[in-house]
């Protein structure tokens, strides 16, 4: 049915669009306003970002007293990194690593102020193990360099504990991770022993020798050593990757003293709440000693990493010449500050009375430090939230007040629209950037912006722009068109004809940023009662448009024509600056995780929603300013060209993810030999071949074009229905055994040693229906052991700790680490059977032998093989050898 119009009403509307017209900036002035935000980004973020202190020579060492001197840590660390790959039970860890530490403490007790100070040094060999998830981890004669540094008239039995590992993993000689911590404890214990002032509280450096496999290093410490119990707080010192400013990315738990301290003492803060519970939530494929320190000892404290560079994470390029010397300054001057506030701290003598909830943190630029607890946080951003709200309910009072005929019900109206239209937009503008994401994994190109990081710019971050400002530019630039059909059945419910063409394009204006302050603040609002403390992001944008419009009120610049605008975008330089700082940290930690995330997630998701909180956040506020000009439609189709123009350069060579030695793909190859006996003995099957996890969303796609010959590469899943553990030479973690790949070869893998399992006893006690077998165990220092009971036989009992199997499902799988004591391992595995008939298979045992370090050769085959990478792939390898037995 066809509704009459009004002439005066068409007549009216004619008119106000000229005026609108005639309040808008001509078009062409929009990509200058965007990319003045650009260049506030490359102006002020990035330098602040990447500021470092100048390095500090030994020959200023006598000018500035006290003080933190880099250039003798580096030429620690250059001796280090000659070492070379230092894995767990190789003769480069066990000895001559262990060997320079001792050397280094030697010279810095040499130079001790003996009548302040004494040093107790001790190797700690532990042995022991726990369980960490479904897996079991033992190990068995591991090393920790542990020193104690006290003051002599100190009677304090509260210890200050520092740690790093010294330990790498295969193939990596580890100048990063960790041996830049490493050294910067060496010269905090320096400049300790030589100052003239002394501190209240013991401090104990420990350098463990087994963190790389299963965090067993401080394991043993905490849970073993005579020192542990004495321990009150922590500081652990990771690198996950090379270089940059020390991130702390965990505190407490639930001491906020320990990030008071931070705030007081830190010479250069960077820290992020957002850090810890994206780390906590396990999206992460990490983990650090922070995690045994906190569980199985009680003990809270910092953790801290740098973070720059994380291509060259676990790789052979994390050597010393990529690590940058005014880093390794940064590290040191805020862990010697903090050891020295630590060392001294009050709170140290009860610590178990000072619990007082999480803390919500966070650095300002690398300018200065906020933190408060979540208790304080829940009240400011409920306050915060409903004085938002408040504001813009007066904002609309005003805007009916200074509009005729426009009554305060009709503004409302509108104005639920609008924010209705903006919801719209905040779903496009994550929508979008994850439709990219899921587009281009469905044509084999993730990873783009793998080594091109400016990619995603035009990928991710156009299109969530697009999307936030599209539904309020449609509604603003449509509506005439569609008037006799959509706005009028919509819009013209009051009397007085069409509101929208009644209110200014300035009030316009204002209520879309106005609805975007209302989503933030019922944001705010629901990550509060979700538990969720990276809500104070809520709480900082909320505060400078709340501000800025509380300004515009009060000066009644809110009614004068566009001039409130000046004062909005000038209080959102500070917020689009942060906002674009903790992104682009989260970028610089993400964007190199994707190539090591392996293959079953689609890496491209997580960094459109990444580039999708940036622009919600660091844009919510300026991205609508887009229809302050005219033809803002224009303005968007521009910007979808670029996003065209970067989606065909990602598409070329330009977007392929890997570079040789900078951003390298990772490749996990274990050559293997495989034996399977049978329940009579009988040798059943066995093969040679290498076995291939994927470390990334690619796979193994990039070498198909190269001159490795993949020919005959099988899925390894079939097998998982006739061996344990799908017959898969897993180290470490099994988790990724099912998208694993297999290449058979002809010739038997010439494997370096041998692992044997004996059976020692069997005993069965037939009142109860049980069997149980005893085992030891001989190999070299990484093995792992798979069970499955076989039939309806359950395993009831075994001598490993923990309980995995109260929690987990088989098969169990074992992993077993040793230093320098290679002593049989022996253990028991009772099983039940309900008929307890015995004489029929009951259990399916396999061992892994893995010859990880240099100390064992490859054979020819296997270097030739290994020869016909191309260079941008770093191939971690070793041989290994795996028996299954069923008993």
């Amino acid at each position: 049915k066809e509704i009459p119009l009004d002439n005066g009403a068409v007549e009216s509307l004619s008119l106000k669009k000229e005026n609108v017209g005639r309040q808008k900036l001509s078009w062409h002035y929009a990509p200058s306003f965007l990319l003045l935000w650009l260049s506030v980004f490359f102006a002020i973020v990035i330098p602040l970002y990447n500021r470092l202190p100048d390095r500090i020579n030994i020959s200023e060492e006598l000018l500035k007293p006290g003080q933190f001197v880099a250039e003798r840590a580096m030429s620690q660390l250059y001796v280090y990194d000659r070492i070379g790959p230092k894995v767990t039970g190789s003769f480069a860890n066990e000895v001559t690593t262990v060997a320079f530490l001792l050397a280094e403490v030697e010279k810095i007790k040499g130079q001790m102020l003996g009548d302040l100070y004494e040093i107790e040094v001790d190797v700690q060999t532990p042995s022991g193990g726990f369980s960490f998830g479904s897996m079991v981890s033992m190990y068995q004669g591991i090393q920790n360099i542990v020193v104690k540094l006290s003051t002599k008239q100190s009677q304090s039995e509260s210890y200050v504990l520092i740690n790093c590992h010294f330990d790498s993993k295969p193939g990596s000689p580890s100048s990063g991770d960790d041996g830049t911590m490493v050294v910067v404890m060496l010269e905090v214990l320096r400049q300790m022993v030589i100052s003239e002032t002394p501190f209240e509280h013991p401090i104990v450096f420990l350098f463990n020798g087994a963190e790389e496999l299963g965090l067993q290093g401080s394991h043993g410490f905490i849970t073993q050593h005579k020192w542990a119990a004495n321990c009150k707080m922590v500081m652990n010192l990771e690198v996950a990757g090379s270089g940059g400013r020390d991130l702390l990315f965990q505190t407490g738990p639930n001491k906020p003293w320990l990030v008071k301290y931070y705030r007081l003492y830190a010479k250069h803060p960077f820290a992020t709440t957002i850090a810890e519970e994206i780390f906590q939530s396990g999206l992460l494929p990490s983990d650090t000693d922070f995690r045994i320190f906190r569980d199985f000892g009680n003990v809270p404290g910092l953790d801290m990493a740098q973070i720059n560079n994380g291509y060259v994470y676990h790789t052979i390029f994390d050597a010393y010449k990529v690590v940058p010397g005014r880093s390794v300054q940064n590290t040191g001057n805020n862990v010697l500050a903090l050891v020295r506030a630590f060392s001294n701290a009050s709170e140290l003598h009860g610590t178990e009375s000072t619990d007082d909830g999480q803390t919500v943190f966070f650095d300002f630029l690398g300018l200065f430090f906020v933190y408060y607890t979540e208790t304080t946080g829940i009240i400011l951003n409920c306050c915060i939230a409903v004085i938002s709200l408040a504001l813009v309910g007066c904002s609309l009072w005003r805007m009916a007040r200074q509009s005729e005929k426009v009554t305060i019900p009709q503004i409302s109206l509108w104005f639920l629209i609008i924010l209705g239209l903006h919801v719209v937009g905040v779903l496009l503008c994550f929508g979008l950037p994850l439709l990219m994401a899921v587009l281009f994994d469905a044509g084999d190109r993730p990873m783009t912006y793998f080594t091109s990081n400016w990619l995603v710019l035009g990928l991710y971050i156009c299109p969530a722009v697009i999307g936030l400002v599209l539904p309020l530019t449609l509604n603003d630039t449509l509506k005439p068109n569609v008037r006799p059909i959509l706005v009028l059945n919509l819009f013209f419910i009051f009397k007085g004809g069409y509101l929208q063409n009644k209110l200014s394009h300035a009030y316009h204006l204002q209520m879309s940023l106005h609805s975007h302050l209302v989503v933030q603040a019922l944001l705010a609002i629901i990550l509060t009662a979700m538990g969720m403390r990276f809500q104070y992001m809520c709480l900082v944008s909320m505060v400078f448009y709340a501000g800025a419009l509380l300004i515009n009120l009060v000066s009644t610049l809110h009614d004068r024509g566009n001039y409130w605008a000046v004062i909005v975008m000038c209080l959102q330089v500070l917020p689009f600056c942060y906002f674009c700082y903790i992104i682009y940290v989260l970028l610089v930690v993400m964007l190199p995780i994707t190539g090591r995330n392996g293959i079953a997630m689609n890496p491209d998701l997580m960094i459109a929603l990444i580039c999708a909180c940036c622009t919600f956040f660091a844009l919510g506020f300026i991205a609508p300013f887009i229809n302050g000009f005219r033809w803002p439609k224009l303005i968007l189709l521009g910007l979808g060209v670029i996003t065209f123009i970067f989606c065909m350069i990602a598409v070329s060579e330009v977007g392929f993810p890997y570079r040789p030695k900078t951003n390298v793909m990772r490749v996990n190859v274990v050559h293997t030999q495989r034996l399977f006996y049978e329940f009579d003995g009988s040798l059943s099957h066995s093969d040679s071949g290498y076995y291939f996890t994927y470390m990334d969303r690619r796979g193994l796609n990039p070498l198909k074009d190269s001159q490795v010959n993949l020919t005959g590469l099988v899925s390894i899943e079939p097998d998982c229905d006739k061996y344990v553990m799908c017959g898969a030479p897993c180290l470490y973690s099994c988790g990724s055994r099912k998208s694993a790949r297999w290449l058979p070869r002809d010739s038997d893998v010439v494997v370096p040693g041998n692992i044997l399992l004996k059976l020692l006893g069997r005993t069965i006690t037939q009142s109860q229906n049980t069997v149980r077998y005893d085992f030891g165990v001989t190999g070299p220092p990484q093995m792992n052991i798979f069970i499955q009971p076989v039939g309806d036989a359950v395993v009831t009992g075994w001598s490993f700790v923990g309980n995995v199997l109260e929690n987990a499902q088989p098969p169990y799988y074992v992993f077993f680490n040793y230093g320098i004591d290679d002593s049989p391992l022996k253990f028991f595995i009772e099983l039940k059977k309900s008929d307890g008939d015995f004489s029929e298979p009951v259990l399916e045992v396999a061992v892994v032998g893995h010859f990880i370090s240099h100390d064992y050769d490859r054979d020819a085959e296997v270097l030739k093989f290994l020869g016909d990478f191309p260079d941008f792939v770093f191939v971690v390898e070793w041989p290994s050898i795996l028996k299954r037995y069923i008993y």
